[in-house]
């Protein structure tokens, strides 16, 4: 490889254009960071004049566009930025093991436990900050729920003496009885919309592989999945649902794949956990926190095939809940905590180009 005599800051004139004559040879990939370039053979000296120098960065740059901001004196490309959680506005109350709906700026809180009682709070989250809402019929945790912030389901769960059938309708402001569930149960997950939703897994008496389905009236028993257990986390639809993780009896990382008629056993998270949080669809699913021994920070995404590890939450906790895709997700509550997290996917924006 060729000398590099200078670092690009080392270049750039007065007048903010690139000074390229002593840059010269191969530079590889490895020694590139935080850029979406390869490899860069050479840099012919009428490169500066190519460069736009700004006072701000552009509104609206294309992939791959390179600048000097004149203001901060740094170049500047824009490319793919890793994955990252940033804190939102905190919950009103604070709760663990509670249940999840909607979308990161149109999300839904609701039940749950403040470590004295169950509850029936209901909180709406429009991307800033949480807004209480109509108050649940059954006050209960560890219960499960889908759908969206203006039509979302709440059933099963844990109402202070015993698990539960209840299954209840959020229409954006109040909550309405509707069919029971065929199985009372705890600790269960769910996937899909209000009238077309998928109960599975969970707790009774033990650990159940049992699953319903509901059509937007009524519960029907259908196939099991192949592993029994409680805690875990769901994402997908009705018929194209996704579990993971959860307790056995012990912290587990297994997956499984509904279609809509039977479970198929597929790739095991890196993590095993119960008490874990789940978003988006049956391939594009993101799963985060839980509890393996002490509250767990770890996120992974799921492409339909394996798990990857990926950016952790800012703050370890188990027992909170989840909504929106994997690009943009949605935790909150959980180890008794207000604290609300948003996932930002991989996705296109400004970079600091640092080459030497």
């Amino acid at each position: 490889m060729g000398t590099i005599k200078r670092t690009f800051a080392n270049n750039i004139l007065t007048s903010g254009k690139l000074d390229a004559t002593d840059l010269f040879g191969t530079i590889p990939a490895s020694n590139i960071d935080d850029t979406t370039v390869s490899a860069v053979t050479e840099l012919p000296s009428a490169l500066g004049d190519a460069i736009e120098s700004t006072a701000t960065d552009p509104v609206s740059p294309s992939e791959g566009q390179l600048w000097y901001n004149s203001s901060e004196g740094k170049l500047k490309i824009y490319g793919l930025v890793a994955a990252a959680w940033s804190a939102g506005g905190n919950l009103n109350t604070a709760r663990r093991l509670l249940a999840g709906a909607g979308t990161q700026t149109a999300g839904l809180g609701f039940g749950g436990f403040n470590e004295s009682s169950e509850l029936t709070a209901t909180e709406a989250y429009n991307g800033t900050s949480w807004t209480t809402g109509g108050n649940l019929g059954t006050a209960r945790r560890s219960l499960a729920g889908c759908g969206t912030q203006t039509a979302a389901l709440a059933f099963g769960g844990y109402d202070g003496g015993a698990p539960n059938t209840a299954t209840e309708k959020y229409n954006g402001t109040s909550w309405t009885s509707t069919g029971a569930m065929v199985t009372s149960r705890q600790t269960m997950a769910g996937a899909g919309l209000q009238t077309a939703a998928l109960a599975f897994g969970g707790y009774i008496a033990a650990f159940t592989a049992a699953t319903e389905s509901f059509n937007g009236t009524s519960w029907t028993s259908v196939t099991s999945m192949n592993t029994a257990r409680g805690s875990l986390g769901g994402a997908g639809t009705q018929t194209a649902a996704l579990a993971f993780g959860g307790n056995t009896g012990a912290y587990t990382g297994a997956t499984e794949k509904y279609n809509g008629t039977s479970w198929t056993s597929t790739g095991t998270m890196n993590t095993a956990r119960n008490n874990i949080a789940g978003a988006g669809t049956q391939t594009a699913a993101l799963g985060f926190g839980g509890y393996t021994g002490t509250p767990s920070a770890s996120t992974e995404l799921f492409n339909g095939t394996s798990w990857t590890s990926d950016t952790n939450l800012t703050t370890a906790r188990s027992g909170l809940a989840g909504a929106g895709t994997q690009a943009a997700g949605l935790a909150f509550g959980g180890t008794s905590s207000n604290l609300t997290e948003e996932f930002t996917g991989v996705s296109l924006g400004n970079k600091n180009v640092t080459i030497s």
